[in-house]
C-alpha cells in the first residue's frame, strides 16, 4: 500500500512534521507559501513531490536538496513557480526557456521520469548528460546589489551622446540644405515593387 500525504491549499510554510513519516511515497505541497527556503527531511521513499503554485525562485539549490534528500524521486512538479520558466504562466518565457529548464533539472534529478505533466524522453536525458549543466537560467544581479556603480550615479544611465546633448534643455537643432535628394529607385526593397503597385 502506498503512503500519500496531501498537503493543497494549507497555506503551509514550513515542513517540519515531515520527518515522523519515513515512508512516505507521495507529497503534494501545491498551492502554498512554500519558498527557496523548503527544506525536506529526508524521505528515502518518496517518489512523487507536486509543489506547483509556490513561491520558489531559485532552482538550482532545490534541485541540490531534492538529489540529496529524496533519492527515489521519479515524479517532480514545478508548475506555477518563478523557478519554472512555463510560456501558460509567465508571457515572456517560451518553450525554448521551458526546455532548457528541462534539461537541467533532468542533469540535476538523473533518475526522473516525469517532469511537470510530460514524460521524459530518451532524447531528453541524452540531451541533459551532454549540455544540461549549461542550461542554468542565470539571472542578472539587481541593481541594489550592484552597489558601486548604483551608488556613483543612480540617475544617470549610459548614454552615447557627449555631456552637452545629455540635457534635454540645453538642445539646438540643425536645420540645412542636402544637394543629394533620394528617390529610391535604386534600393533593394523596391525592387519588387512594380510601378503599377505604387
Amino acid at each position: 500500500w502506498s503512503i500519500i500525504f496531501p498537503v493543497a491549499f494549507v497555506v503551509c510554510r514550513s515542513l517540519e512534521g515531515l520527518k515522523t513519516f519515513s515512508y512516505l511515497e507521495e507529497l503534494i505541497l501545491d498551492n502554498n507559501l512554500l519558498g527557496n527556503d523548503l527544506l525536506l527531511p529526508r524521505l528515502p521513499h518518496l517518489h512523487t513531490l507536486t509543489l506547483n503554485k509556490n513561491q520558489i525562485t531559485e532552482l538550482e539549490s532545490l534541485l541540490d536538496h531534492l538529489a540529496e534528500v529524496v533519492p527515489s524521486l521519479r515524479y517532480l512538479s514545478l508548475l506555477g513557480n518563478k523557478a519554472c520558466p512555463n510560456e501558460l504562466v509567465c508571457k515572456e518565457k517560451d518553450e525554448d526557456d521551458y526546455q532548457r529548464y528541462r534539461y537541467f533539472v533532468l542533469h540535476k534529478l538523473t533518475n526522473l521520469k516525469f517532469l511537470d505533466t510530460r514524460k521524459v524522453t530518451r532524447r531528453e536525458r541524452e540531451e541533459a548528460l551532454v549540455r544540461g549543466a549549461f542550461m542554468k537560467v542565470v539571472k542578472p544581479k539587481d541593481a541594489k546589489a550592484s552597489g558601486d556603480a548604483a551608488s556613483i550615479s543612480p540617475e544617470i544611465q549610459y548614454t552615447p551622446l557627449p555631456l552637452g546633448s545629455r540635457d534635454l534643455t540645453n538642445h539646438r537643432g540643425i536645420l540645412g540644405k542636402c544637394r543629394y535628394i533620394y528617390y529610391g529607385k535604386h534600393s533593394e526593397g523596391n525592387r519588387f515593387i512594380r510601378d503599377d503597385q505604387l
